[in-house]
């Protein structure tokens, strides 16, 4: 059973698309929650559903869903998938058409993919993502990751599919189901996502690390 999505980020994060300099804007975060609301607005309306209705299957208040279509909040990527899955769409469905260059490549310069919250972490633990799939479902999702406080308490982890872990900076112990990992920068950590896992100890400060969750239940099968 799915936990109610948590709070809304409000960070002003900057995503970039294919920059030249001196031709092409730097789309800022809000450029994605207007994109986002206008297409959660424009699914509900097709399905004949009202906010409360919408709200209520994807157990968020009707005031965030609200805010949401208005464009006037960045919501987790918890929250979007209740909405996504109230609407009987993909999470992909509600960033179709953002963002889209000729060649299809996305570009997203360091330090400004949109910062999105995951259930369960609090200050000191950021995820900026550094794709926004496109396609017809969701396949994989990459994390930039940093960790910064020491006396934070850290959260289990479950989720479908793979994950692949590679640490950049810093040094930390990392747990997965019963086991625990010593990991320094340069180590990598491949597992079953749903399996609980997270940070365990935090060594040597600040931490960054490359998430990257798979999908594909065919390739997990294979790789594990």
């Amino acid at each position: 059973m799915r936990s109610p999505p948590d709070s809304a980020s409000t960070r002003t994060a900057e995503v970039a698309g294919s920059p030249k300099r001196g031709n092409a804007a730097k789309l800022r975060v809000d450029d994605v929650e207007r994109h986002v609301g206008s297409i959660v607005h424009r699914l509900r309306l097709q399905q004949n559903l009202t906010i409360r209705e919408i709200a209520r299957k994807g157990n968020i208040s009707s005031g965030m869903l609200s805010k949401i279509e208005n464009g006037q909040t960045s919501p987790s990527l918890d929250t979007l998938v209740a909405v996504a899955d109230a609407l009987g769409v993909t999470l992909a469905s509600l960033f179709a058409g953002f963002s889209s260059h000729e060649g299809g490549a996305q570009h997203v310069k360091a330090g400004q993919g949109p910062e999105v919250v995951r259930r369960g972490t609090k200050r000191g633990y950021t995820y900026h993502l550094l794709a926004i799939e496109r396609g017809p479902r969701r396949v994989f999702e990459p994390f930039l990751v940093t960790l910064t406080n020491k006396s934070e308490v850290f959260p289990g982890f479950e989720h479908p599919g793979i994950e692949f872990i590679y640490l950049l900076r810093g040094r930390l112990r990392y747990r997965h189901g019963k086991s625990s990992y010593l990991l320094s920068p340069g180590d990598s950590l491949t597992f079953r996502g749903n399996v609980p896992h997270g940070p365990e100890t935090l060594l040597t400060l600040p931490i960054k690390m490359l998430a990257i969750i798979i999908y594909d239940d065919e390739a997990a099968r294979l790789v594990l």
